[in-house]
């Protein structure tokens, strides 16, 4: 006799196995699974560290503005410059680029979610538990204080818990990227659009999986690392220590093995930003897709081949110094191709100058810079010279801040309208962008006379009469103008929040699928799933191009006319074309029936969940119990077991 299996309804469930209700107020943000509101609240945590990273570079250079400064005491300077370090790269560039993968990777691929969205959850929570655990250091005995690059055998001697806040709160870290690099990856495979083959994907999208599969190999030989680390620290072991028996150098083989990975982590979202908003405000197809897609291939490929141009200095021998000089400079190649191609692409468009496009922009001539700097390091005997010194410190931060920051701001501008469905003020961001480029370069050029000069990198303070005065006033003033910068931005956002315009579906008249949905979009993103037959295929439904080869709008599309393009403002979006449909059924105007809704009437959305916040709960709390109490290790260690049990037990679907 067939046994029938009654499920328990949801009053008979314990409470601790129902789902979350609440679809609005504070608590629907706690147990949000949606990929777009992960996307906007990682985007606003690590803006927040932006801005805490931002204060500790102006003690910095407040501290370093005058010889002998005062600001800063030595223990308090270390502190501050390598939290500096750690926050810039770990708790803003990463995060930032990832509230991009998430609000935007599945939109722009035609799916309606993530792969994994309780996951995707998951991974949010950890990344803010390990960059609170971090933090919390400088209220416990002592923050990190050995360098952001915690090289041994300092970083194992150092007194007070701070580098061990470092080991462990890397890890958690690491936790939070690895979980969401495998996400990314397994979307990009498997929920694209019918019909949108690899290579019909946009360049962002590209850059997204290249740097999934750079974070899933390089993060755990950094976890290999980082725990060694603590294991010196904490056990008494000696990996890294030449007493024992150790090798100090095997830590910066292994950190660099996974550092330099970890710049093309950092600037390859950037770059597929920079590739998305050239093509919409010259008008223009990107020039040379194909070639710009294998060129990030290839950059995620070449860069585990340089990681010891970091080490010159350390007596690698000329063998291995001279293998990897080649292969820093064979690395600029398919990064040069990439410029080229970009310039290539604005060359005879029909330019708009917005604030997205000047941010590209001057993300291209910094980058330049930094990378023309960055090709001097790999001539061995004048990187001896440059290392540890200040040439250095300009040459990163024109990488990764006039790279990565300046092309994170030209998405931010970019997709501002599509995640809240308001225009930023193009006065301001003007301001903003000028503001920024003028104090980027006044406080960072310097840098390089600097090093030239031989002013060493991570003293707190320097003796007069050294010909370093006037160079590291110039550098302060510098950052209290990027600081100046950044308080236009936040005024800009307050602007938009209060008086904004109401930002049409497709303000830019852009080319890619997650304009083809409102602003914001819906929790189910599309009506109907789009059929992917063209790259760009957005534009194409748009536009055609006659036998002069000049655009003209389809007639169901909803482009303007391209003669409208003559007066000011023609490239904003009539009111006409709100209410233009496509197959995607993009504003709700032209899909009917049952696949209409959010979670309703056919589209099912994943149910709300907390056990991925009380999962991440419990790893700070077993970090914290690896420094200070076994009892409290164990307690963490429950919290993270209970959340496991909860998260694979809770019902699919309430």
């Amino acid at each position: 006799m067939a046994t029938v299996v009654v499920e328990p309804t949801v009053a008979e469930r314990p409470w601790f196995l129902r789902r979350p209700r609440a679809t609005t107020g504070w608590v629907s943000w706690l147990t949000t699974v949606d990929h777009k509101r992960i996307g906007v609240l990682y985007g606003v945590t690590s803006f927040a560290f932006f801005l805490i990273g931002g204060l500790e570079a102006l003690l910095i250079r407040l501290q370093l503005a005058r010889p002998n400064g005062r600001v800063l005491s030595a223990e308090a300077y270390n502190q501050v410059f390598t939290m500096h370090g750690l926050t810039m790269i770990f708790l803003v560039v990463m995060p930032l680029s990832a509230a991009f993968f998430n609000f935007l990777v599945p939109i722009m691929i035609g799916a309606r979610d993530v792969a994994f969205p309780r996951l995707n959850a998951f991974s949010y929570w950890v990344f803010l538990a390990g960059g609170l655990f971090l933090y919390s250091g400088f209220l416990l005995g002592g923050a990190p204080d050995g360098g952001w690059f915690g090289y041994a055998p300092l970083s194992v001697r150092l007194p007070g818990p701070g580098m061990t806040f470092y080991a462990l709160g890397l890890l958690i870290l690491g936790i939070s990227s690895t979980v969401s690099a495998i996400n990314f990856a397994v979307t990009i495979i498997n929920l694209r659009a019918p019909g949108m083959s690899l290579m019909r994907m946009p360049v962002f999208v590209w850059m997204t999986f290249v740097v999934s599969f750079l974070l899933v190999f390089a993060l755990p030989v950094l976890a290999v690392g980082l725990v060694e680390l603590f294991f010196d620290r904490r056990f008494g072991t000696h990996f890294y220590n030449p007493a024992g028996g150790g090798d100090p150098i095997l830590w910066q083989h292994l950190f660099w093995l996974f550092g330099h990975p970890e710049v093309y982590i950092l600037i390859l979202p950037a770059m597929g930003i920079v590739s998305e908003v050239l093509p919409v405000f010259s008008r223009k197809p990107l020039f040379g897709y194909p070639v710009v897609v294998f060129s990030g291939i290839a950059i995620g490929f070449m860069g585990w081949g340089v990681w010891a141009h970091h080490m010159f200095a350390v007596g690698l021998g000329p063998v291995a110094n001279s293998a990897f000089a080649l292969s820093t400079m064979f690395i600029a190649v398919p990064t040069g191709v990439k410029i080229f191609n970009w310039l290539a692409t604005l060359w005879g468009g029909d330019i708009r100058f917005r604030t997205p496009l000047l941010f590209a922009l001057g993300f291209i001539a910094q980058f330049i810079v930094g990378g023309l700097s960055g090709v001097t390091h790999a001539i061995v005997p004048s990187d001896y010279q440059q290392t540890d010194t200040y040439y250095i410190v300009a040459h990163f931060h024109y990488v990764l801040f006039g790279g990565a920051i300046f092309g994170l701001f030209a998405g931010i501008y970019y997709w501002w309208p599509k995640v809240f469905g308001r225009m930023l003020s193009e006065t301001i961001g003007k301001w903003h962008f000028w503001l920024m480029v003028v104090g980027f370069n006044l406080t960072f050029g310097p840098h390089h006379v600097l090093g030239l000069q031989g002013m060493p990198r991570r003293i707190y303070r320097y003796a007069p009469n050294m010909g370093w005065d006037l160079w590291n006033f110039l550098s302060t003033v510098g950052a209290f103008l990027i600081a100046l910068s950044v308080l236009v931005f936040l005024a800009n956002v307050v602007w938009s929040w209060r008086r904004g315009r109401t930002a049409d579906p497709d303000p830019w008249d852009a080319r890619t699928l997650e304009w083809s949905i409102p602003s914001p979009p819906p929790p189910h993103n599309f009506d109907r799933i789009p059929v992917v037959r063209a790259l760009d295929d957005f534009w194409h439904r748009k536009y055609a191009e006659d036998r002069e080869g000049r655009l003209t709008p389809v007639v169901a599309g909803g482009a303007q006319a391209p003669e409208a393009s003559a007066g000011p403002g023609a490239h904003e979006r009539s009111e006409g074309d709100e209410q233009a449909s496509s197959e995607y059924g993009s504003s709700g105007h032209a899909s009917t029936g049952a696949e209409h809704g959010s979670g309703r009437h056919g589209i099912h959305m994943p149910s709300p969940s907390y056990w991925p916040l009380v999962t991440a709960l419990g790893l700070p709390v077993l970090c914290y119990g690896l420094i200070y109490s076994a009892a409290l290790a164990a307690t963490g260690g429950l919290i993270l077991l209970a959340g496991l049990y909860g998260w694979v037990t809770e019902p699919v679907a309430e």
